[in-house]
């Protein structure tokens, strides 16, 4: 799993290298790490600009551009008055001694502008940000645009806050964010995702323990971690210990939701689909589910017998997935709170079930369930509005914390929280905006869970797979990806 620590437990990590008289290493090291992502964006004999900034950031920009100099020229605009720790300081002479040229920063014309054809290096601040950014540098920031421009951030792009994602009107652009030694919260979060870039994850030789030493406030999950999660089915696996879902979905007004559902678990792997549904979209559930099982809700029966013949079904399932497609009625309403009550199954609770359990949150109390909703949903759900821009991740910890049941808000930073450590997916992608994408993750949901999985892991796992095959979706269909391309590429997607 990446390593995920806010601005403050990076200081204080840095701070305990220091008092090993490890500082002057660790940003050589970065500058050597930050040198090598360079060499994989352009051929040697290229141009760089870097602008240093007046502390650490800064001093990282001059340490890449030693590294870099014998092969590329390299230009630093930096305050000639900056003179920030001892180790800037001797990055910047360093620098200098090989060969870097270093301009004012109030050289006109801008240098920036005199190098069209130049790589561009975001050194200004990084984690150290404060909003808005200084007027000196506001320039320099809107001249880093990766819309028009090849730009390298270091550690975070200046303009960003690192820890809630909050951008300022001067922010950087980056082609690609090099962080050091660990994720930060805001390059995961909107609105600074749109900014960020392809965002790698370099090791600068800091101790791993130190880093392991503090607090998981935030984790993301990445491949190899997510593989490590993904269950495995056991040599003697028969089909229903493979994973066997009971999914609760779908009406005659969207049969669809319940077909997508459906689908989305038995790709993720389940062995044995059941498939609850109205009397009214059945037909249509039996045109498109061959391997799956579709049992039918009669639509005149009692709430109490429609539970009890699905309290049967659970006795032969291992999970439920439950709410998409299904009415808003108070007939479906006592359903889906009268079975999530009796059941003792692990439950992904979606969509329409969402609605009916907004009043009623009590129900899941103690019980294995992840609730999904999108921040519409979320906002009834959590009886307190719309999510106001910058809530999302104090909105949501609230709502657990009260609540106590795990919760995944969607969203294209989508957040995964039990009360502990607040996931981050970091495979969202716009692809996903479209009908029944979400029905495809309630099904993939509900197979991890059926396969033995916590709530937390199989929505974490869920999101990040999910993730994954839009985005291999959205390679093979740049416009046009629906949901079935989601379910077709879940396979394709996983990481070799």
């Amino acid at each position: 799993m990446s390593e995920v620590l806010t601005p403050a437990q990076m200081r204080a990590v840095d701070e305990a290298v220091a008092a090993r008289g490890g500082s002057a290493e660790l940003m050589r090291n970065a500058g050597a790490r930050i040198a090598e992502q360079v060499r994989t964006m352009l051929p040697a004999g290229s141009r760089i600009v870097a602008v240093a900034g007046p502390g650490n950031n800064g001093g990282d920009a001059f340490a890449a551009l030693a590294e870099l100099s014998g092969h590329y020229h390299c230009t630093a605009i930096a305050d000639p008055a900056a003179q920030g720790s001892p180790d800037r300081l001797a990055a910047r002479d360093r620098a200098a001694l090989v060969g870097v040229r270093i301009v004012s920063l109030d050289e006109t014309p801008m240098p920036i502008e005199a190098f069209p054809d130049a790589l561009l290096i975001d050194g200004m601040f990084g984690t150290g940000a404060r909003l808005p950014l200084p007027e000196a540098y506001r320039p320099f920031a809107r001249a880093l645009d990766a819309r028009r421009r090849t730009v390298l951030a270091i550690d975070v792009p200046s303009g960003i806050d690192a820890l809630t994602g909050a951008v300022a009107d001067d922010a950087v652009r980056a082609t690609v964010t090099v962080t050091l030694a660990a994720l930060k919260p805001g390059l995961l979060l909107e609105p600074a995702r749109e900014y960020t870039g392809d965002v790698r994850c370099v090791n600068i030789g800091i101790d791993p323990q130190l880093l392991a030493a503090q607090p998981r406030e935030f984790a993301a999950l990445d491949d190899a971690s997510f593989l490590a999660l993904l269950p495995q089915r056991a040599p003697d696996s028969d089909k229903r210990s493979a994973g066997a879902p009971l999914i609760v979905a779908g009406s005659g007004q969207f049969p669809g939701a319940a077909v997508l559902a459906s689908l989305g678990a038995a790709r993720a792997g389940a062995g044995y689909v059941t498939v609850a549904t109205p009397a009214a979209a059945a037909a249509t559930l039996r045109t498109h589910l061959v391997e799956q099982v579709v049992v039918e809700i009669p639509p005149d029966d009692s709430p109490a017998k429609v539970v009890g013949e699905l309290l049967d079904l659970c006795k032969r399932s291992s999970s439920i997935g439950i709410g998409p497609g299904l009415g808003l009625d108070e007939r479906t309403g006592i359903i889906v709170r009268n079975l999530l009550e009796q059941t003792a199954l692990p439950a992904v609770i979606d969509a329409s079930a969402l609605f009916h359990l907004s009043k009623h949150l009590d129900i899941l109390k103690g019980k294995a369930c992840v609730l999904t909703p999108h921040a519409g949903e979320f906002a009834r759900l959590s009886g307190k509005g719309t999510i106001a821009p910058g809530t999302r991740i104090t909105r949501l910890r609230e709502f657990v914390e009260r609540t106590g049941v795990t919760t995944l808000l969607k969203g294209s930073d989508t957040l995964i929280y039990d009360g502990t450590t607040m996931h981050v997916n970091p495979t969202g992608t716009n692809a996903l905006a479209t009908a029944g994408t979400g029905d495809v993750l309630t099904g993939i949901i509900a197979t991890f869970l059926s396969q033995g999985l916590s709530p937390v892991d199989a929505a974490r796992a869920g999101a990040y797979w999910h993730g994954l095959a839009g985005r291999y979706a959205e390679k093979q269909r740049r416009i046009g990806v629906i949901a079935s391309d989601v379910i077709a590429a879940l396979g394709a997607s996983l990481p070799q």
